[in-house]
């Protein structure tokens, strides 16, 4: 019989509806997540194509930036 010494409870992975920036040129699936965007209407950092406001289920991060807006 195989006993489970030294395993760990894993940690629940907490997901909330985010809202995230995604890029509008059908080339590029670049996406920023609202919290840490560089600006208030961000330009996708890999093309410089516009983005677009939208939402994702994501994992929760914490931005603990002293530049972040939140």
């Amino acid at each position: 019989m195989a006993m489970g010494f030294g395993r760990r409870n894993a940690e629940e992975i907490k997901m909330e509806e985010v809202k995230v920036w995604e890029c509008s040129s059908d080339s590029c699936n670049c996406w920023v997540r609202d919290n840490f965007k560089s600006s208030q209407k961000p330009s996708c950092p890999i093309c410089k194509s516009e983005m677009q406001e939208t939402t994702r289920e994501l994992q929760v991060v914490n931005n603990n930036s002293i530049y972040s807006n939140s």
